[in-house]
């Protein structure tokens, strides 16, 4: 994708204290559950009560992170609403499966139906912001952040002055138990603070909700420019080493999608031999692993290059950097069929 776009605005819900207050002073909290919940914040001050209390906890972190994002954007207005998910309301869904069975399909409260489809959040935010433009919502698993991104950059190229780009995820008791059948959780429990010192089968779980207001022209609050981006599905032997070396030649840094699950840990070991004597910084042990956990780490690859620091307290060891970083390359994958790289420069 060729074409800058530039991070106007942002806001993140996870399961660190990203939502208020100065991330580079805020502890690391972690867990030995294998599962990274969200911190949920105050809604008040942005869901009347009357609605809070018929919606669950995904349409609450979805709606809420939007409206902070376009708050620390400073725009009037959302524009085009673009988002991505790979598993939507699961808490909705799972409520509305049950009813069917107990209520032998009669008598059912569409509330659950209608707040489980995908596009539910994207809804509540126009619904609340008044706004008829453009809306979409991208389910494609690993790369529904990944494809909402690609259609606002593309929509900024067409002339939209900026859009509301954002993802959303959540996990579930029943939603964790089933994957955990399947290998995707690591079998005994780890310390998320200690991920990537236990290298074996399965990684933690993870949810969030976060979002972008993404312009075509930089402003004195920007906070990154994304200067490109890739993705490749399955990529052939040699393909992917060969487009990480094209990609981002020069990168101060690098933030990677490590999880400590060693079934992918290859890819990653590529990256290595690619960029040798770049930092690297992985995220997975602030938020776990879904399928929009993309979307976190670009957040935080725009908080280091706008700060110029790391949270030290996040990474205790890693050492803090020693020399600008004008250049970051960011790389994840979903579950080694899904990979993407950003390149984001300094403004």
């Amino acid at each position: 994708m060729k074409g800058n776009c530039y991070i106007q605005g942002m806001a993140a819900i996870s399961p660190q204290l990203t939502f208020e207050g100065d991330i580079f002073s805020a502890p690391l909290i972690h867990t030995d559950s294998n599962l990274l919940a969200c911190i949920e914040p105050d809604y008040k001050p942005f869901i009347p009560g009357n609605s809070l209390r018929r919606m669950t906890r995904v349409l609450k972190i979805g709606l809420t992170a939007a409206l902070r994002c376009i708050q620390d954007s400073g725009l009037d207005t959302p524009g085009p609403i673009v988002t991505g998910t790979g598993k939507g309301s699961l808490q909705d869904t799972e409520k509305f499966i049950k009813e069917i069975v107990e209520y032998k399909e009669t008598a059912l409260n569409p509330t659950p139906f209608i707040q489980s489809t995908y596009n539910s959040v994207n809804g509540l935010i126009a619904l609340q912001q008044k706004c008829t433009a453009y809306n979409n919502t991208f389910v494609h698993r690993g790369f529904s952040f990944e494809n909402a991104l690609l259609d606002s950059m593309m929509l900024i190229q067409e002339g939209a002055s900026h859009t509301l780009t954002g993802a959303f995820e959540e996990i579930t008791a029943e939603h964790f138990y089933i994957k955990s059948r399947i290998g995707f959780w690591k079998e005994t429990p780890v310390n998320s603070a200690e991920l990537y010192q236990h290298l074996s089968p399965g990684t933690i779980a993870g949810e969030g909700a976060t979002f972008f207001a993404l312009t075509g022209s930089p402003s004195p609050h920007t906070y990154a420019a994304i200067s490109g981006f890739k993705m490749l599905y399955k990529p052939a032997p040699g393909k992917l080493t060969a487009t990480l070396k094209d990609f981002s030649a020069g990168a101060d840094l690098i933030i990677t999608g490590r999880n400590g699950d060693s079934h992918h840990e290859h890819f990653y070991e590529e990256l290595d031999s690619c960029y040798l004597g770049v930092p690297q910084v992985p995220f997975k042990h602030l938020c776990g692993e879904y399928d929009t956990a993309g979307a976190f780490g670009v957040w935080l690859a725009a908080q280091i290059i706008k700060a110029q620091q790391l949270p030290q307290q996040w990474f205790p060891q890693l050492q803090p950097l020693s020399a600008p970083v004008n250049s970051i390359l960011f790389y994840n994958h979903f579950y080694g069929e899904q990979h993407v790289m950003l390149r984001l420069e300094r403004v």
